[in-house]
This record gives C-alpha cells, structure tokens and sequence, in this order.
C-alpha cells in the first residue's frame, strides 16, 4: 500500500512540474530564455569600494541558481539595471555614557527591471534592507563582510521576487 502512495505521488509531481503549473522556486512560467544584469554603479555618499561589483554578482548569481535564463551581457530578454543610492550608518541605541550600544548598516538599491516579453512587468523600484551590529565593533573585516552578505542576500531575493515571482 505504501508503495501505491509514494508512486502516486510521484506520478502527481511529475506532471506538475511537466505542466509548467509549479516548480520550487516560485516562478511559474517565464516566457524569456536569457537576462543580463548591468553593472550596477555606487552612487551613494558614502563609499565601501567593490560593494558595486559584489551586488553585481549576487544578482546574477542569484538569478542563474534559481531559474534556467541564460546569462548574456546585452540584449537579454529580461533586463536589470540600476544603483546602489543609499549606504549608511547610523547608530541605534545608546548606553549611558552616551556610546553607541548598537549601529545598523543600511543599503539601499535603486532597480529598473524591463522585460522585453511582457512590457507591463517593466518597474523601477527601490530595496533596501539593514543588518544591526554591535556599538563596539567597527564595520570591517568579517563584520562588514557579514553585513553585506545578509543585505545583499535579501535585496537580491526582493528583487527576483518582484521580478519573476510575482509574490
């Protein structure tokens, strides 16, 4: 009886993902077959150098792992392009010695996204995520690292979700 159920369901998984109504990811279908991510340029005030090129990547990165787009550096289908505005820190609460207990890095990124396929997905929107680290710390080394990983890990993920997951 247990192996009439795994087939079962099996066979119900099969034609779900053969029928383009699901897969794990979220997407759905996407009638594009290639994407290409410009380089996005730091144009916030304050600088942390190579954040440009990492934020880059971690697009591209992420789109290639999460879909079957074809990555092409111009004429792609479905096209991101854009900046890092925003890159800051400030603090967030104080101790009584009026020291900072806690500060929080904030990066900011502004997307235009444009879909050749389908023109009424195209939007410029702004993501932006934080990542709070300890008063006493410096934002360097594995700290900054740290930081940037988690943000860009979650603007990246933001991103695709408007973009083609539609969530």
């Amino acid at each position: 009886m247990k192996k009439i159920y795994s087939l079962l369901a099996f066979i119900s998984l099969f034609l779900l993902s053969g029928c383009n109504v699901y897969n794990f990811t979220g997407t759905g279908t996407i009638d594009a077959k290639t994407f290409q991510v410009n380089f996005f340029q730091n144009n916030a005030d304050l600088i942390e150098p190579g954040i440009d090129r990492q934020f880059t990547l971690a697009l591209q990165d992420l789109i290639m792992n999460q879909t079957n787009l074809n990555l092409v550096s111009n004429s792609g289908d479905l096209t991101y392009e854009g900046e890092i505005v925003d890159y800051r820190i400030t603090p967030m609460t104080a101790t009584a010695d009026q020291q900072a207990a806690q500060n929080r890095l904030t990066i900011r990124v502004n997307v235009r996204f444009s879909n050749r396929k389908k023109e009424t997905d195209d939007f410029e929107k702004t993501f932006e995520f934080y990542y709070d680290f300890p008063g006493a710390s410096l934002p360097t080394g594995s700290v900054l690292n740290t930081a940037i990983t988690t943000i860009f890990e979650r603007i990246t993920q933001d991103i695709f979700n408007e973009s083609l997951a539609k969530w």
